[in-house]
Protein backbone atom coordinates (compact mmCIF):
# COMPACT_ATOMS: atom_id res chain seq x y z
CA UNK A 1 0.00 0.00 0.00
CA UNK A 2 1.46 3.35 -0.99
CA UNK A 3 1.15 6.48 1.18
CA UNK A 4 -1.00 8.04 -1.56
CA UNK A 5 -3.73 5.44 -1.14
CA UNK A 6 -6.14 5.39 1.80
CA UNK A 7 -5.74 2.39 4.08
CA UNK A 8 -9.32 1.15 3.67
CA UNK A 9 -9.60 1.71 -0.08
CA UNK A 10 -12.00 4.64 0.26
CA UNK A 11 -11.50 8.32 -0.49
CA UNK A 12 -10.57 10.00 2.83
CA UNK A 13 -12.69 13.07 2.04
CA UNK A 14 -15.74 11.08 0.99
CA UNK A 15 -18.74 11.90 3.15
CA UNK A 16 -17.48 15.37 4.06
CA UNK A 17 -19.39 18.53 3.28
CA UNK A 18 -18.84 19.77 -0.29
CA UNK A 19 -16.89 22.82 0.94
CA UNK A 20 -14.74 20.72 3.26
CA UNK A 21 -14.22 18.16 0.52
CA UNK A 22 -12.75 20.80 -1.80
CA UNK A 23 -10.52 22.16 0.98
CA UNK A 24 -9.32 18.71 1.99
CA UNK A 25 -8.65 17.74 -1.63
CA UNK A 26 -6.66 20.95 -2.17
CA UNK A 27 -4.69 20.30 1.03
CA UNK A 28 -4.01 16.70 0.01
CA UNK A 29 -2.72 17.84 -3.40
CA UNK A 30 -0.53 20.52 -1.80
CA UNK A 31 0.99 18.02 0.66
CA UNK A 32 1.61 15.52 -2.13
CA UNK A 33 3.41 18.14 -4.26
CA UNK A 34 5.58 19.70 -1.54
CA UNK A 35 8.90 18.26 -0.48
CA UNK A 36 8.69 16.99 3.10
CA UNK A 37 12.45 17.28 3.61
CA UNK A 38 13.52 20.41 5.57
CA UNK A 39 15.81 22.93 3.94
CA UNK A 40 19.56 22.88 4.47
CA UNK A 41 19.42 26.17 6.42
CA UNK A 42 16.86 24.74 8.83
CA UNK A 43 18.82 21.51 9.29
CA UNK A 44 22.12 23.30 9.92
CA UNK A 45 20.50 25.69 12.41
CA UNK A 46 18.89 22.78 14.24
CA UNK A 47 22.18 20.90 14.27
CA UNK A 48 23.99 23.93 15.67
CA UNK A 49 21.41 24.42 18.44
CA UNK A 50 21.45 20.75 19.39
CA UNK A 51 25.24 20.60 19.49
CA UNK A 52 25.37 23.74 21.64
CA UNK A 53 22.96 22.16 24.10
CA UNK A 54 25.07 19.01 24.34
CA UNK A 55 28.27 20.90 25.02
CA UNK A 56 26.88 22.84 27.95
CA UNK A 57 27.84 21.62 31.40
CA UNK A 58 24.98 20.15 33.42
CA UNK A 59 26.15 22.10 36.44
CA UNK A 60 27.89 21.22 39.69
CA UNK A 61 27.19 17.87 41.31
CA UNK A 62 25.61 17.84 44.73
CA UNK A 63 27.93 17.01 47.62
CA UNK A 64 28.04 13.31 48.58
CA UNK A 65 26.35 12.22 45.35
CA UNK A 66 27.30 8.56 45.79
CA UNK A 67 25.81 8.56 49.29
CA UNK A 68 22.54 9.99 47.96
CA UNK A 69 22.40 7.38 45.20
CA UNK A 70 23.01 4.58 47.71
CA UNK A 71 20.34 5.94 50.08
CA UNK A 72 17.73 6.16 47.30
CA UNK A 73 18.61 2.66 46.07
CA UNK A 74 18.36 1.15 49.55
CA UNK A 75 15.05 2.84 50.30
CA UNK A 76 13.64 1.68 46.97
CA UNK A 77 14.82 -1.86 47.63
CA UNK A 78 13.24 -1.73 51.09
CA UNK A 79 9.93 -0.62 49.62
CA UNK A 80 10.07 -3.45 47.07
CA UNK A 81 10.68 -5.96 49.89
CA UNK A 82 7.71 -4.57 51.83
CA UNK A 83 5.51 -4.82 48.73
CA UNK A 84 6.63 -8.42 48.12
CA UNK A 85 5.91 -9.34 51.75
CA UNK A 86 2.48 -7.74 51.50
CA UNK A 87 1.72 -9.60 48.28
CA UNK A 88 2.78 -12.86 49.94
CA UNK A 89 0.32 -12.29 52.81
CA UNK A 90 2.81 -11.46 55.53
CA UNK A 91 4.64 -8.35 56.56
CA UNK A 92 3.68 -5.23 58.50
CA UNK A 93 0.56 -4.47 56.44
CA UNK A 94 -0.87 -8.00 56.32
CA UNK A 95 -4.45 -8.37 57.49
Amino acid sequence: MSPDEPSNGEDPVQGADPGEERELSALAEKLAEEDAYPSAAFRSGLHRRLRAGLEESPGPRPPRLRLLIAAYACSGLGLLVLAALGAAGSGPLAV
